[in-house]
């Protein structure tokens, strides 16, 4: 999974998060309240900014549009945006301060928040100057987050024109998903939206219940199917806290997943890491479904977190093994991470590779051998594709999910990665394994990759073989013994 080649443009209500920090450790005396002694100031960028910042530590790039002051605040949060590598187009106000909410925390919790803002609609200038950016910006972009928070830069002008409009429009001409991550009841301005990502509470408003009345799930499917019929909204995705995620797709059943079940810290800015992480999913080609659950995952993550934290790439793919069946599958970035983590406790790392297809003695023989070597067996497999180039068209038996679990049972393999090469160079030469293995039907000469463990230092074993086995003979003798058995 990787989204480099993903950008995103997120156009809302922008903000600045200020964060105090230090310890209670009395009660004032002029008034019945903690006295915070502060020990750590700083800032972050927040709302429609925030979900920016998501995206640029998931990988991807990220452009922003929104409305700000001509104030401290906003060059402090130009300046994160332009730390944090985020392309932005924000147009200053000379008639409103930057939205700035400052939390107060002490010891993991928070005590105060203090809120600095106007909500209230763009002039016609501003708005001009808004949908400049976005024309300048959208077509580059594979998918455009809306991130409403109410502030006021998607209601509509005193003369009727709304930017929000405006987006989804342009945007479903030029064939770029639009998502939503909703606030109040004015979802017409969300007409056209592909997804739009309320939480419980905001669904419940929408829908005109009370929020403390149960709600069973034929109930909440009419609910959903009415108000995307309503708002002409294509899908929802109703995040739902600790019960997970619900979606609502025309023409299909519901679809319910479960939370990444973890140890809460604080939910600030889970729904800006959400709708980022669909978004990228989305603009890299995956399903919807398949975004959900992705999606869900990184909230799994930022929960955890203390404040408006971003998820990043790695922490997400990790939380991905974890929420499998087979932990040990890495992607490549994860596991030169891994990688450098056993280094730093002295562990070597041996590599070998192969098709797997179907495991027999030869295998085991060889991954024995191999985990023999050194501290930390990785096992390069080739994926799907690759088997079919070097075997044909009729392999690989089994799929490589299959192959990397089975791999990934035996005790004495530490790690799986994939790789879609014919050989496996690439991989030796970005993991510079500490030891080699291949069988001894080799020469050190004809290895692939033997040159670069060599030269970094390490050593290439040749590993004894295990006569007559091999996938090959096992699917020829599958497929004589039942060309010759007895039609029924």
């Amino acid at each position: 999974m990787n989204f480099d080649k993903v950008r995103v443009l997120v156009v809302g209500d922008v903000m600045l998060d200020r964060y105090i920090t230090g310890k209670v450790g009395r009660i004032s005396p002029e008034a019945p309240v903690p006295v915070l002694g502060v020990n750590k100031r700083w800032f972050a960028p927040g709302g429609a900014a925030n979900v920016a910042r998501n995206l640029v530590h998931l990988g991807a790039q990220a452009a922003l549009v929104g409305l700000t002051g001509a104030d401290a605040n906003a060059a402090d949060l130009c300046q994160c945006l332009e730390q944090t590598g985020i392309a932005h187009r924000l147009v200053p106000s000379l008639t409103r301060a930057t939205t700035c909410k400052t939390r107060m925390i002490a010891q993991g919790q928070q005590l105060l928040r203090l809120d600095e803002e106007q909500c209230r609609c763009p002039s016609a200038q501003e708005l001009e100057a808004l949908w400049q950016a976005v024309q300048d910006l959208l077509p580059a972009c594979q998918a455009v987050v809306i991130s409403d928070y109410g502030k006021g830069v998607l209601l509509d002008t005193e003369q009727g024109r709304n930017l929000c409009r405006l987006v989804i429009d342009e945007a479903r001409r030029l064939g770029i998903k639009v998502l939503v991550d909703p606030k109040g009841v004015r979802w017409e301005r969300y007409a056209g939206a592909h997804c739009v990502t309320p939480n419980r509470a905001e669904f419940d408003i929408i829908c005109g219940r009370d929020a403390n009345m149960p709600l069973d799930r034929e109930t909440r499917e009419k609910l959903a199917s009415r108000v995307r019929d309503d708002y002409a909204i294509e899908r929802l995705i109703i995040t739902r806290g600790p019960k997970g995620m619900a979606l609502f797709t025309p023409d299909m059943p519901p679809r319910y997943i479960p939370s990444v079940v973890r140890e809460v810290a604080d939910v600030s800015g889970a729904g800006d890491t959400v709708i980022a992480t669909l978004a990228a999913c989305i603009g890299s080609g995956l399903t919807w479904e398949e975004s959900m659950d992705v999606a869900n995952a990184a909230a799994g993550v930022a929960v955890g977190k203390m404040g408006t934290a971003p998820v990043s790439l790695s922490e997400l793919r990790q939380a991905l093994r974890q929420g499998t069946d087979n932990p040990k599958l890495y992607a490549l970035p994860d596991l030169l991470e891994k990688a450098e983590d056993w280094r730093r406790k002295n562990q070597s790392i041996v590599f070998t590779n192969g098709c797997f297809d179907l495991l027999h003695p030869g295998h085991i023989s060889l991954l024995r051998q191999s985990a023999s070597q050194g501290t930390r067996l990785v096992v390069g497999l080739n994926s799907d594709a690759s088997v079919r180039r070097l075997k044909g068209p009729s392999r690989p038996v089994q799929n490589e999910q299959s192959r990397a679990m089975l791999l990934a049972a035996l005790s004495g393999v530490d790690a799986v990665v994939l790789f879609d090469e014919d050989t496996p160079l690439n991989l030796i030469t970005a993991l510079r394994p500490d030891v080699l293995v291949k069988g001894s039907d080799y020469t050190v000469d004809t290895v692939v990759g033997a040159d670069v463990v060599l030269a970094s230092g390490g050593r290439v074993y040749l590993a004894d073989l295990v006569q007559g086995c091999s996938t090959t003979s096992i699917v020829r003798k599958i497929d004589a013994s039942g060309a010759s058995a007895p039609s029924r």
